[in-house]
């Protein structure tokens, strides 16, 4: 019984510590000025920061710390790599140990615990990551839309951007021009901010988005026309993704058609004809 409360308590403490070190307090601004990322803000994260140093060396030699980062930053966890890091260690650690406590004896499950606890934080911050760029390619073409009206109606483009953004409910990909404003007032030249937006979103919509652009202004030609193309090739994008889903539909509705509604089907409509013949016999009815 001791056991059991002492493996229950470190079973939520580790899960409570885990959640609040990754998730970011509420901010309305943007903290992220290029690839470098406002770190140390998510509560509890003094309690993963003394296993940082170890863990910087350690992405550094995996030269993964670059892409970590863009994750995070897309998942708006304000979190470090290495901090992460540590909080996949300790997930290694703590869910084998909590179900040793807890009886589990098995050598085999005891690792199967601990790879779950590593690969745990990773499928959250790659599901946060997905959501985000589904968001974005979502509100994009409305974006390219009004932004192409501002320019028609006599704006330049960094001015019809700034209007877009103070004038549009906030939401992804706003953000993230409001992030390229900002590194253009720092000094940043407009082209350099914008593929840098590209590089970090890292969604083929937004790095044809900004390859329109940046060739536009290369060869002079008008950006209203441009962003008429991009709207409608974004457009024709999203509607063949909505096809694509529509034809995985009937597959993905297989799986608990069979396992699910038929078992179902099948005991209402057979059930009593099987309760009949067990206790009357298969032939009761002829006789």
């Amino acid at each position: 019984m001791i056991l059991f409360i002492i493996g229950a308590i470190l079973l939520i403490a580790g899960s409570v510590l885990f959640f609040l070190a990754l998730f970011p307090k509420p901010s309305p601004t943007v903290s992220v000025f290029g690839e470098k990322v406002k770190e140390s803000e998510s509560m509890f994260a003094f309690f993963l920061s003394p296993f940082a140093p170890i863990n910087e060396q350690f992405l550094k030699v995996l030269r993964t710390e670059k892409t970590l980062r863009n994750k995070m930053y897309l998942a708006k966890w304000k979190t470090s790599p290495a901090e992460f890091m540590a909080a996949k260690e300790l997930l290694l650690v703590i869910i084998p140990l909590v179900m040793y406590l807890l009886g589990v004896k098995h050598i085999l499950l005891l690792a199967l615990g601990g790879i779950f606890g590593l690969i745990l934080p990773d499928l959250i911050l790659n599901s946060r990551v997905k959501k985000r760029k589904y968001r974005i390619v979502r509100i994009l073409p409305e974006t390219i839309d009004l932004l192409g009206l501002c320019v028609g109606a006599g704006l330049d483009f960094m001015a019809a951007v700034r209007w877009v953004v103070d004038k549009v409910k906030p939401n992804p990909m706003i953000e993230e021009l409001i992030l390229v404003l900002k590194e253009i007032n720092v000094g940043k030249p407009r082209v350099e901010a914008l593929r840098d937006m590209a590089k970090r979103v890292d969604i083929p919509d937004v790095t044809s988005f900004v390859r329109t652009l940046i060739q536009a202004d290369r060869m002079g030609t008008p950006v209203e026309e441009a962003f008429k193309i991009l709207s409608e090739d974004s457009r024709m994008r999203r509607f063949h993704r909505g096809e694509r889903q529509a034809v995985k539909a009937p597959l993905k509705m297989l799986i608990p058609l069979i396992f699910c509604i038929l078992p179902v089907i099948l005991i209402i409509v057979a059930g009593p004809i099987l309760i009949r013949f067990i206790k009357e016999g298969i032939f009761a009815g002829m006789k």
